[in-house]
């Protein structure tokens, strides 16, 4: 496999099964819609207008009925916000059965999580990035900076999150990916200044 891809925006995929597949093609965000929760849930909602925010989203939902529906969700919630992206990705309409699945989906067609690597790759070249940023805010360095595995790790988030308009519920490795994709490393350095000195006046309140 070549080098993956770092694309223009983030994917929105239907599940994690997806999402495990599309990881060994592209090194962007990868946003999962677990099903049919996207049309009721408002942190999912809120989720992928965070990722959209700042520019826009690939969809590549599967190639069913199904997947068809999620990605008129997707543009019903999403298509009527400024300066918004949506980008629909296709993959094959192929006939079969994804192997951890006892019988085909209603449409007897294969799943993103089912195409093979080479086929995602092609598909999504086309929206690769001219620019090539390189993650400065690696797993240890979000344990050194309290982000992660730390008393007060949840709280800093948290904050981080509000800061940034993101799901407060945000987990430690899609905030990661949205810091590495869409701040410098010197805003990052800000908030998390900010986040740290919000949290020292919270403790200097709570000890009075």
């Amino acid at each position: 496999m070549r080098n993956k891809l770092n694309l223009k925006y983030p994917v929105v995929v239907e599940g994690k099964y997806d999402k495990i597949k599309l990881s060994s093609v592209i090194a962007s965000p990868i946003i999962t819609l677990d099903g049919f929760s996207a049309v009721k849930s408002e942190e999912k909602r809120q989720e992928l207008q965070a990722f959209a925010s700042l520019g826009g989203l690939i969809i590549l939902t599967d190639s069913d009925s199904a997947g068809v529906f999620l990605r008129g969700r997707i543009k019903t919630l999403l298509g009527g916000k400024d300066g918004i992206t949506l980008i629909n990705a296709y993959t094959p309409a192929i006939k079969g059965k994804d192997k951890r699945k006892s019988t085909p989906n209603k449409d007897g067609l294969l799943g993103v999580e089912s195409i093979d690597s080479r086929v995602l790759y092609d598909i999504l070249k086309r929206f690769e990035s001219e620019e090539q940023k390189t993650p400065f805010l690696t797993r240890q360095r979000a344990y050194e900076d309290m982000l992660t595995g730390g008393e007060n790790s949840s709280y800093l988030r948290h904050e981080i999150c509000l800061s940034l308009s993101l799901p407060e519920g945000l987990s430690a490795k899609l905030l990661i990916d949205y810091i590495n994709n869409f701040l410098d490393e010197k805003d990052y350095i800000k908030l998390l200044a900010e986040a740290k000195t919000k949290q020292k006046e919270k403790e200097k309140n709570n000890s009075n």
